[in-house]
């Protein structure tokens, strides 16, 4: 764990890492039918939730070895000294936007988590020493120790991919450029805002609740963007074509981009 990176740091490998897998969840969803991708993806997030709950006990350490060979860099310091990976997070809220929300909606909710969120972090950083644009402790906690620069940057990252998404969709009838080009915006200011609204470091499951002691056996569960993002951004989606009168069961083209 120590020659792991904490959460405060750039950790370019985790976001390349974090973009990569959000795409290849987005073409999985597209090209593989809901009644059998959820399931799958259930049985993913299952397995590694169980890894996680395991992966501390005695007997189970080759567990952390197995991933730190595999994730390597790409770890945080506080997911090998007893804290969830996001892993765990990101398979649920791939799994969850799969299952609530129609093909599309999921798929770009997952391509929001795949570009949002890193972009989000990376341009916060970058613009970290501009004061007036971070939120501190302000807000109730909403957004705690990040930006309102790196939310915009996160938002402007995400929308020429989906303004190119939506322009080359199967539309069944006409539909204006200008209003395409709205929607992509919106849609990348949903994942945008639902990456701001998770506090950092996360909310966690607390060790009292007023007078009461949380039982230990409790797992470490806490507040990730990694759910958050996908299943608010696919949301959006549904939100943003049922105000412009669309079709959500909108098909993309048969490689999302191309």
């Amino acid at each position: 764990a120590k020659k792991l990176k904490n959460r405060n740091r750039m950790n370019i490998s985790r976001k390349v890492t974090h973009a990569a897998f959000g795409l290849f969840f987005a073409a999985l969803n597209h090209i593989i039918p809901k009644e059998r991708f959820v399931p799958g993806m259930a049985v993913l997030t299952a397995s590694t939730l169980l890894m996680e709950l395991l992966r501390y006990r005695k007997g189970f350490g080759w567990m952390n070895d197995a991933l730190h060979f595999v994730l390597g860099g790409s770890l945080r310091k506080h997911e090998m000294e007893g804290k969830f990976t996001g892993s765990f997070y990101y398979f649920l809220g791939v799994t969850m936007s799969a299952w609530l929300y129609p093909k599309t909606a999921a798929t770009l909710g997952v391509l929001q988590l795949a570009l949002a969120d890193p972009s989000a972090s990376y341009f916060g950083r970058q613009t970290r020493h501009i004061y007036w644009s971070r939120i501190e402790n302000g807000l109730g906690g909403f957004g705690r120790n990040k930006g309102m620069l790196g939310f915009l940057g996160g938002a402007l990252f995400c929308f020429p991919f989906n303004y190119r998404i939506l322009s080359i969709a199967k539309w069944s009838s006409s539909v204006s450029q200008t209003n395409i080009a709205y929607a992509s915006l919106l849609l990348g200011l949903a994942g945008a805002l639902a990456d701001l609204a998770v506090p950092s470091p996360a909310l966690t499951v607390p060790h009292k609740i007023g007078k009461f002691d949380v039982p230990s056996w409790i797992p470490p569960f806490h507040v990730d963007d990694n759910l958050v993002v996908p299943v608010f951004s696919s949301f959006a989606y549904t939100k943003i074509f049922e105000a412009f009168g669309w079709n959500q069961e909108l098909e993309l083209a048969r490689l999302i981009i191309f």
